[in-house]
Protein backbone atom coordinates (compact mmCIF):
# COMPACT_ATOMS: atom_id res chain seq x y z
CA UNK A 1 0.00 0.00 0.00
CA UNK A 2 1.13 3.54 -0.68
CA UNK A 3 2.41 5.64 2.19
CA UNK A 4 -0.71 7.80 2.54
CA UNK A 5 -3.46 6.04 0.61
CA UNK A 6 -4.72 3.09 -1.37
CA UNK A 7 -2.81 1.05 -3.94
CA UNK A 8 -2.77 2.65 -7.41
CA UNK A 9 -1.74 0.20 -10.19
CA UNK A 10 -0.48 1.97 -13.32
CA UNK A 11 0.36 0.98 -16.88
CA UNK A 12 2.61 2.75 -19.39
CA UNK A 13 1.99 2.06 -23.08
CA UNK A 14 4.47 2.60 -25.95
CA UNK A 15 3.93 6.12 -27.25
CA UNK A 16 4.83 8.50 -30.04
CA UNK A 17 7.43 11.28 -29.77
CA UNK A 18 7.56 13.22 -26.51
CA UNK A 19 7.72 16.97 -27.02
CA UNK A 20 7.22 20.20 -25.14
CA UNK A 21 8.38 21.82 -21.93
CA UNK A 22 8.56 19.77 -18.73
CA UNK A 23 8.37 22.02 -15.69
CA UNK A 24 9.34 19.65 -12.90
CA UNK A 25 8.76 20.43 -9.21
CA UNK A 26 11.16 22.06 -6.79
CA UNK A 27 14.22 20.25 -5.47
CA UNK A 28 13.28 17.81 -2.71
CA UNK A 29 16.60 18.06 -0.85
CA UNK A 30 16.52 21.85 -0.77
CA UNK A 31 12.82 21.90 0.14
CA UNK A 32 13.40 19.74 3.24
CA UNK A 33 16.34 21.85 4.34
CA UNK A 34 14.53 25.15 3.72
CA UNK A 35 11.78 24.16 6.15
CA UNK A 36 14.13 22.79 8.80
CA UNK A 37 16.62 25.67 8.72
CA UNK A 38 13.76 28.15 8.54
CA UNK A 39 12.40 26.60 11.73
CA UNK A 40 15.83 26.99 13.39
CA UNK A 41 16.22 30.64 12.37
CA UNK A 42 14.96 33.64 14.31
CA UNK A 43 12.27 35.41 12.27
CA UNK A 44 10.40 34.64 9.06
CA UNK A 45 11.91 32.68 6.16
CA UNK A 46 10.02 32.92 2.87
CA UNK A 47 10.22 30.07 0.37
CA UNK A 48 9.06 29.94 -3.25
CA UNK A 49 9.01 26.89 -5.49
CA UNK A 50 8.76 24.45 -2.57
CA UNK A 51 8.15 20.86 -3.63
CA UNK A 52 4.67 20.02 -2.36
CA UNK A 53 5.16 16.26 -2.47
CA UNK A 54 4.11 14.22 0.55
CA UNK A 55 7.69 13.83 1.85
CA UNK A 56 8.12 17.59 2.15
CA UNK A 57 4.60 18.13 3.51
CA UNK A 58 5.45 15.64 6.28
CA UNK A 59 8.56 17.67 7.14
CA UNK A 60 6.45 20.86 7.24
CA UNK A 61 4.05 19.15 9.66
CA UNK A 62 7.00 18.04 11.80
CA UNK A 63 8.33 21.61 12.04
CA UNK A 64 4.90 22.74 13.23
CA UNK A 65 4.97 19.98 15.85
CA UNK A 66 8.31 21.32 17.15
CA UNK A 67 6.83 24.80 17.55
CA UNK A 68 7.61 26.66 14.32
CA UNK A 69 4.86 28.55 12.49
CA UNK A 70 4.69 27.08 8.97
CA UNK A 71 2.21 28.61 6.53
CA UNK A 72 1.26 27.51 3.01
CA UNK A 73 0.44 30.63 0.98
CA UNK A 74 -0.41 28.65 -2.19
CA UNK A 75 1.41 28.13 -5.46
CA UNK A 76 4.55 26.71 -3.83
CA UNK A 77 4.97 29.82 -1.65
CA UNK A 78 5.50 29.12 2.04
CA UNK A 79 6.72 30.94 5.13
CA UNK A 80 8.37 29.61 8.27
CA UNK A 81 8.56 31.67 11.44
CA UNK A 82 11.41 29.99 13.28
CA UNK A 83 12.05 29.38 16.97
CA UNK A 84 15.85 29.70 16.84
CA UNK A 85 18.65 27.18 17.39
CA UNK A 86 17.84 25.22 20.54
CA UNK A 87 14.27 26.54 20.53
CA UNK A 88 12.38 23.40 19.50
CA UNK A 89 9.43 22.56 21.76
CA UNK A 90 8.67 18.98 22.70
CA UNK A 91 6.02 17.64 20.29
CA UNK A 92 2.69 16.44 21.67
CA UNK A 93 2.31 13.63 19.12
CA UNK A 94 4.38 11.03 17.29
CA UNK A 95 6.19 12.55 14.29
CA UNK A 96 5.12 10.67 11.13
CA UNK A 97 7.69 11.13 8.35
CA UNK A 98 5.80 8.97 5.86
CA UNK A 99 8.19 7.65 3.22
CA UNK A 100 11.01 10.14 3.76
CA UNK A 101 14.41 8.92 4.89
CA UNK A 102 15.80 12.41 4.34
CA UNK A 103 13.08 14.02 6.44
CA UNK A 104 13.34 11.72 9.43
CA UNK A 105 17.14 11.66 9.57
CA UNK A 106 17.55 15.42 9.25
CA UNK A 107 14.82 16.13 11.80
CA UNK A 108 16.39 13.68 14.26
CA UNK A 109 19.65 15.60 13.91
CA UNK A 110 17.96 18.98 14.33
CA UNK A 111 16.30 17.98 17.64
CA UNK A 112 18.98 15.69 19.10
CA UNK A 113 20.89 18.42 20.93
CA UNK A 114 17.84 19.97 22.62
CA UNK A 115 16.53 18.66 25.99
CA UNK A 116 13.32 17.27 24.50
CA UNK A 117 11.94 13.85 23.59
CA UNK A 118 10.34 12.94 20.26
CA UNK A 119 9.07 9.69 18.78
CA UNK A 120 9.34 9.08 15.03
CA UNK A 121 7.54 6.66 12.73
CA UNK A 122 6.86 6.27 9.01
CA UNK A 123 5.22 4.07 6.42
CA UNK A 124 6.00 0.38 5.94
CA UNK A 125 8.99 1.20 3.72
CA UNK A 126 10.56 3.80 6.02
CA UNK A 127 10.07 1.60 9.08
CA UNK A 128 12.31 -1.03 7.47
CA UNK A 129 15.21 1.38 6.86
CA UNK A 130 18.26 1.48 9.17
CA UNK A 131 18.50 4.49 11.48
CA UNK A 132 21.62 3.49 13.43
CA UNK A 133 23.77 5.25 10.82
CA UNK A 134 22.27 8.48 12.21
CA UNK A 135 21.59 7.60 15.84
CA UNK A 136 25.16 6.33 16.40
CA UNK A 137 26.79 9.72 15.70
CA UNK A 138 23.96 11.55 17.49
CA UNK A 139 24.82 9.50 20.59
CA UNK A 140 28.24 11.14 20.57
CA UNK A 141 26.52 14.47 21.25
CA UNK A 142 24.75 12.90 24.24
CA UNK A 143 21.41 11.96 22.62
CA UNK A 144 19.80 8.56 23.26
CA UNK A 145 17.71 6.48 20.87
CA UNK A 146 15.32 3.62 21.60
CA UNK A 147 13.78 1.83 18.65
CA UNK A 148 12.91 -1.55 17.22
CA UNK A 149 15.52 -4.25 16.65
CA UNK A 150 18.09 -3.37 14.03
CA UNK A 151 17.77 0.33 14.87
CA UNK A 152 14.48 0.76 13.02
CA UNK A 153 11.41 2.95 13.43
CA UNK A 154 9.27 3.58 15.38
CA UNK A 155 12.00 5.20 17.46
CA UNK A 156 12.19 7.64 20.34
CA UNK A 157 15.04 10.16 20.54
CA UNK A 158 15.92 11.66 23.92
CA UNK A 159 17.76 14.87 23.14
CA UNK A 160 20.97 15.79 24.92
CA UNK A 161 20.48 18.19 27.84
CA UNK A 162 24.16 19.14 27.81
CA UNK A 163 25.39 18.43 24.26
CA UNK A 164 29.06 18.31 23.41
CA UNK A 165 30.58 18.99 19.98
CA UNK A 166 31.89 16.00 18.06
CA UNK A 167 34.40 15.07 15.40
CA UNK A 168 32.88 12.44 13.12
CA UNK A 169 34.09 10.66 10.02
CA UNK A 170 31.14 9.48 7.94
CA UNK A 171 31.73 5.73 7.32
CA UNK A 172 29.81 5.55 4.03
CA UNK A 173 28.99 8.40 1.63
CA UNK A 174 25.67 9.78 2.89
CA UNK A 175 24.42 13.34 2.70
CA UNK A 176 21.67 12.40 5.17
CA UNK A 177 24.13 11.30 7.87
CA UNK A 178 26.43 14.27 7.27
CA UNK A 179 23.50 16.67 7.42
CA UNK A 180 22.06 15.12 10.58
CA UNK A 181 25.41 15.56 12.37
CA UNK A 182 25.76 19.17 11.18
CA UNK A 183 22.21 20.03 12.27
CA UNK A 184 22.88 18.47 15.67
CA UNK A 185 26.10 20.49 15.87
CA UNK A 186 24.15 23.72 15.60
CA UNK A 187 23.10 23.52 19.26
CA UNK A 188 26.37 22.11 20.62
CA UNK A 189 28.94 24.57 22.01
CA UNK A 190 32.29 24.75 20.25
CA UNK A 191 33.12 23.25 16.89
CA UNK A 192 31.62 20.14 15.34
CA UNK A 193 33.71 18.56 12.58
CA UNK A 194 32.43 16.16 9.92
CA UNK A 195 34.84 14.35 7.61
CA UNK A 196 33.66 12.64 4.42
CA UNK A 197 36.04 10.66 2.24
CA UNK A 198 33.77 11.11 -0.79
CA UNK A 199 31.87 14.33 -1.40
CA UNK A 200 28.08 14.03 -1.16
CA UNK A 201 25.41 16.60 -2.02
CA UNK A 202 26.39 19.81 -0.25
CA UNK A 203 23.05 21.64 0.06
CA UNK A 204 23.24 21.60 3.86
CA UNK A 205 26.65 23.31 3.93
CA UNK A 206 25.59 25.90 1.35
CA UNK A 207 22.34 26.66 3.13
CA UNK A 208 23.87 26.81 6.61
CA UNK A 209 26.27 29.46 5.30
CA UNK A 210 23.36 31.29 3.71
CA UNK A 211 21.49 31.34 7.03
CA UNK A 212 24.53 32.88 8.71
CA UNK A 213 26.20 29.90 10.38
CA UNK A 214 29.98 29.90 10.71
CA UNK A 215 30.96 26.93 8.56
CA UNK A 216 34.17 26.10 6.72
CA UNK A 217 34.87 23.37 4.15
CA UNK A 218 38.40 22.21 3.41
CA UNK A 219 39.77 19.53 1.10
CA UNK A 220 42.53 17.63 2.96
CA UNK A 221 44.37 14.33 2.86
CA UNK A 222 41.67 12.93 5.17
CA UNK A 223 38.96 13.96 2.73
CA UNK A 224 36.43 16.78 2.83
CA UNK A 225 36.52 18.37 6.29
CA UNK A 226 33.51 20.46 7.35
CA UNK A 227 33.81 22.56 10.51
CA UNK A 228 30.71 24.15 12.07
CA UNK A 229 30.77 26.56 15.01
CA UNK A 230 27.82 25.83 17.26
CA UNK A 231 25.09 27.99 18.78
CA UNK A 232 24.79 30.64 16.07
CA UNK A 233 21.74 32.84 15.60
CA UNK A 234 20.50 31.80 12.18
CA UNK A 235 19.08 34.65 10.13
CA UNK A 236 15.85 34.13 8.14
CA UNK A 237 16.20 33.94 4.37
CA UNK A 238 14.27 34.36 1.14
CA UNK A 239 14.72 31.09 -0.75
CA UNK A 240 13.83 30.30 -4.36
CA UNK A 241 14.00 26.52 -4.63
CA UNK A 242 15.52 25.36 -7.96
CA UNK A 243 13.81 22.54 -9.84
CA UNK A 244 14.81 19.04 -8.82
CA UNK A 245 17.46 17.27 -10.95
CA UNK A 246 16.27 13.90 -9.60
CA UNK A 247 12.77 14.61 -10.91
CA UNK A 248 14.14 16.06 -14.16
CA UNK A 249 15.83 12.70 -14.74
CA UNK A 250 12.52 11.09 -15.73
CA UNK A 251 11.40 13.36 -18.61
CA UNK A 252 15.04 13.69 -19.74
CA UNK A 253 15.60 9.93 -19.88
CA UNK A 254 12.19 9.30 -21.44
CA UNK A 255 13.02 11.75 -24.25
CA UNK A 256 16.34 10.00 -24.90
CA UNK A 257 14.72 6.58 -25.49
CA UNK A 258 11.36 7.43 -27.16
CA UNK A 259 11.82 7.88 -30.97
CA UNK A 260 11.49 11.42 -32.29
CA UNK A 261 11.40 13.11 -28.88
CA UNK A 262 12.59 16.65 -28.12
CA UNK A 263 11.91 17.90 -24.58
CA UNK A 264 13.06 21.05 -22.74
CA UNK A 265 13.31 20.82 -18.93
CA UNK A 266 13.89 24.37 -17.62
CA UNK A 267 15.50 25.67 -14.46
CA UNK A 268 17.24 22.50 -13.24
CA UNK A 269 19.73 22.68 -10.39
CA UNK A 270 23.14 21.46 -11.56
CA UNK A 271 24.99 21.42 -8.26
CA UNK A 272 28.11 19.33 -9.00
CA UNK A 273 27.22 16.99 -6.13
CA UNK A 274 23.89 16.18 -7.84
CA UNK A 275 24.55 16.21 -11.60
CA UNK A 276 26.31 12.87 -12.08
CA UNK A 277 23.46 11.35 -14.11
CA UNK A 278 23.60 14.04 -16.79
CA UNK A 279 27.38 13.66 -17.11
CA UNK A 280 26.92 9.89 -17.45
CA UNK A 281 24.19 10.20 -20.09
CA UNK A 282 26.37 12.46 -22.21
CA UNK A 283 29.24 9.98 -21.94
CA UNK A 284 26.86 7.31 -23.27
CA UNK A 285 26.21 9.47 -26.32
CA UNK A 286 22.96 11.15 -25.27
CA UNK A 287 21.86 14.25 -27.15
CA UNK A 288 21.56 16.28 -23.94
CA UNK A 289 22.53 19.94 -23.87
CA UNK A 290 22.62 22.67 -21.22
CA UNK A 291 21.03 25.96 -22.25
CA UNK A 292 20.82 29.32 -20.46
CA UNK A 293 23.34 28.38 -17.75
CA UNK A 294 23.12 30.68 -14.72
CA UNK A 295 23.24 30.87 -10.92
CA UNK A 296 20.18 31.16 -8.69
CA UNK A 297 20.28 31.25 -4.90
CA UNK A 298 23.90 30.15 -4.83
CA UNK A 299 23.21 27.07 -6.96
CA UNK A 300 24.17 26.53 -10.64
CA UNK A 301 21.09 26.18 -12.84
CA UNK A 302 20.44 25.47 -16.54
CA UNK A 303 17.68 24.48 -18.95
CA UNK A 304 18.15 20.90 -20.17
CA UNK A 305 17.24 19.89 -23.72
CA UNK A 306 16.98 16.15 -24.35
CA UNK A 307 16.47 14.63 -27.79
CA UNK A 308 15.97 11.02 -28.90
CA UNK A 309 19.36 9.31 -28.93
CA UNK A 310 19.23 5.91 -30.68
CA UNK A 311 23.00 5.40 -30.74
CA UNK A 312 23.79 5.41 -27.02
CA UNK A 313 26.43 2.95 -25.85
CA UNK A 314 26.85 1.23 -22.49
CA UNK A 315 29.74 2.50 -20.35
CA UNK A 316 31.47 1.83 -17.04
CA UNK A 317 30.14 4.45 -14.62
CA UNK A 318 33.00 5.60 -12.35
CA UNK A 319 32.32 4.43 -8.77
CA UNK A 320 33.42 7.81 -7.40
CA UNK A 321 30.46 9.35 -9.22
CA UNK A 322 27.92 7.28 -7.26
CA UNK A 323 27.33 9.84 -4.51
CA UNK A 324 26.35 12.50 -7.06
CA UNK A 325 23.69 10.33 -8.71
CA UNK A 326 22.71 7.71 -6.14
CA UNK A 327 18.98 8.32 -6.64
CA UNK A 328 19.28 8.19 -10.42
CA UNK A 329 20.63 4.66 -10.92
CA UNK A 330 17.14 3.15 -11.36
CA UNK A 331 16.28 5.43 -14.29
CA UNK A 332 19.84 5.12 -15.65
CA UNK A 333 19.30 1.36 -15.81
CA UNK A 334 16.25 1.98 -18.02
CA UNK A 335 18.37 4.06 -20.41
CA UNK A 336 21.06 1.37 -20.28
CA UNK A 337 18.46 -1.23 -21.31
CA UNK A 338 17.84 0.84 -24.46
CA UNK A 339 21.53 1.39 -25.25
CA UNK A 340 23.95 -0.97 -26.98
CA UNK A 341 26.38 -3.00 -24.92
CA UNK A 342 26.92 -3.31 -21.19
CA UNK A 343 26.56 -0.56 -18.59
CA UNK A 344 28.46 -1.35 -15.40
CA UNK A 345 27.58 0.47 -12.16
CA UNK A 346 29.94 0.01 -9.19
CA UNK A 347 30.19 1.49 -5.70
CA UNK A 348 26.40 1.49 -5.28
CA UNK A 349 25.76 -0.54 -2.11
CA UNK A 350 23.81 2.45 -0.73
CA UNK A 351 21.06 1.46 -3.21
CA UNK A 352 20.43 -1.63 -1.08
CA UNK A 353 19.09 0.49 1.83
CA UNK A 354 17.03 3.15 0.05
CA UNK A 355 13.20 3.17 0.05
CA UNK A 356 13.64 -0.36 -1.27
CA UNK A 357 16.59 -2.53 -2.28
CA UNK A 358 16.76 -0.64 -5.55
CA UNK A 359 19.28 -2.98 -7.19
CA UNK A 360 17.11 -6.01 -6.54
CA UNK A 361 13.88 -4.19 -7.47
CA UNK A 362 15.21 -2.90 -10.79
CA UNK A 363 17.06 -6.11 -11.66
CA UNK A 364 13.94 -8.21 -11.06
CA UNK A 365 11.69 -5.91 -13.08
CA UNK A 366 14.13 -5.46 -15.97
CA UNK A 367 14.60 -9.23 -16.26
CA UNK A 368 10.84 -9.68 -16.34
CA UNK A 369 10.76 -7.26 -19.27
CA UNK A 370 13.43 -9.19 -21.20
CA UNK A 371 16.60 -7.34 -20.19
CA UNK A 372 19.76 -9.12 -18.98
CA UNK A 373 20.98 -7.89 -15.57
CA UNK A 374 23.84 -9.10 -13.39
CA UNK A 375 24.25 -7.94 -9.79
CA UNK A 376 26.46 -8.12 -6.72
CA UNK A 377 26.34 -6.55 -3.29
CA UNK A 378 28.02 -3.34 -4.46
CA UNK A 379 27.51 -3.39 -8.24
CA UNK A 380 25.15 -4.22 -11.06
CA UNK A 381 25.37 -4.39 -14.84
CA UNK A 382 22.69 -4.01 -17.51
CA UNK A 383 23.22 -5.44 -21.00
CA UNK A 384 21.33 -3.18 -23.37
CA UNK A 385 19.09 -4.38 -26.17
CA UNK A 386 19.55 -1.28 -28.31
CA UNK A 387 17.03 1.37 -29.28
CA UNK A 388 13.50 -0.05 -29.19
CA UNK A 389 14.73 -3.51 -28.30
CA UNK A 390 13.16 -4.01 -24.86
CA UNK A 391 10.27 -6.53 -25.09
CA UNK A 392 8.32 -5.18 -22.07
CA UNK A 393 4.98 -6.70 -21.15
CA UNK A 394 5.59 -7.34 -17.45
CA UNK A 395 4.02 -6.14 -14.21
CA UNK A 396 6.75 -4.79 -11.89
CA UNK A 397 6.70 -4.38 -8.11
CA UNK A 398 7.37 -0.83 -6.93
CA UNK A 399 8.13 -1.85 -3.32
CA UNK A 400 6.62 1.44 -2.04
CA UNK A 401 9.44 3.24 -3.88
CA UNK A 402 8.59 6.28 -5.99
CA UNK A 403 11.73 6.08 -8.15
CA UNK A 404 11.20 2.40 -8.95
CA UNK A 405 7.61 3.08 -10.02
CA UNK A 406 8.53 6.03 -12.26
CA UNK A 407 11.49 4.20 -13.81
CA UNK A 408 9.35 1.26 -14.96
CA UNK A 409 6.68 3.60 -16.31
CA UNK A 410 9.38 5.32 -18.39
CA UNK A 411 10.54 1.88 -19.58
CA UNK A 412 7.02 1.21 -20.88
CA UNK A 413 7.08 4.33 -23.06
CA UNK A 414 9.83 2.86 -25.26
CA UNK A 415 9.25 -0.91 -24.91
CA UNK A 416 7.51 -3.12 -27.48
CA UNK A 417 4.67 -3.92 -25.06
CA UNK A 418 3.18 -2.01 -22.12
CA UNK A 419 4.90 -2.11 -18.73
CA UNK A 420 2.86 -1.97 -15.51
CA UNK A 421 3.64 -1.26 -11.87
CA UNK A 422 1.66 -2.76 -9.02
CA UNK A 423 1.47 0.53 -7.12
CA UNK A 424 2.23 4.02 -8.45
CA UNK A 425 0.88 5.71 -5.32
CA UNK A 426 4.34 6.40 -3.82
CA UNK A 427 5.14 8.70 -6.78
CA UNK A 428 3.23 11.42 -4.89
CA UNK A 429 5.97 11.53 -2.25
CA UNK A 430 8.41 13.29 -4.58
CA UNK A 431 6.76 14.04 -7.96
CA UNK A 432 3.01 14.53 -7.48
CA UNK A 433 2.54 15.96 -11.00
CA UNK A 434 4.43 13.12 -12.75
CA UNK A 435 1.40 11.63 -14.54
CA UNK A 436 0.07 14.94 -15.80
CA UNK A 437 3.46 16.27 -16.81
CA UNK A 438 4.44 13.15 -18.75
CA UNK A 439 0.98 12.95 -20.31
CA UNK A 440 1.33 16.55 -21.47
CA UNK A 441 4.52 15.56 -23.31
CA UNK A 442 2.76 12.68 -25.06
CA UNK A 443 3.23 9.73 -22.72
CA UNK A 444 0.39 7.22 -22.22
CA UNK A 445 0.10 6.35 -18.54
CA UNK A 446 -3.14 4.86 -17.26
CA UNK A 447 -4.42 4.02 -13.82
CA UNK A 448 -6.02 0.61 -13.33
CA UNK A 449 -8.36 -0.66 -10.65
CA UNK A 450 -6.58 -2.18 -7.66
Amino acid sequence: MSSHGSVIPMRSTPCGPLSGVAEVPGDKSISHRSLILGALAVGETRISGLLEGQDVLDTAAAMRAFGAEVVDHGGGNWSVHGVGVGGFAEPDQVIDCGNSGTGVRLIMGAMATSPIVATFTGDASLNKRPMARVTDPLALFGARAVGRSGGRLPMTIVGAADPVPVRYEVPVPSAQVKSAVLLAGLNAPGRTVVIEREATRDHTERMLAGFGAEIAVEETGEGRVITLTGQPELKPQVIAVPRDPSSAAFPVCAALIVPGSDVLVPGIGLNPTRAGLFTTLREMGADLTYENQREEGGEPVADLRARYSPDMEGIEVPPERAASMIDEYPILSVVAANARGRTMMRGVKELRVKESDRIDAMATGLRANGVEVEEGEDWWAVTGRGAGGVPGGAVCASHLDHRIAMSFLVLGMAAKAPVSVDDGGPIATSFPIFEGLMGGLGARIERAEA
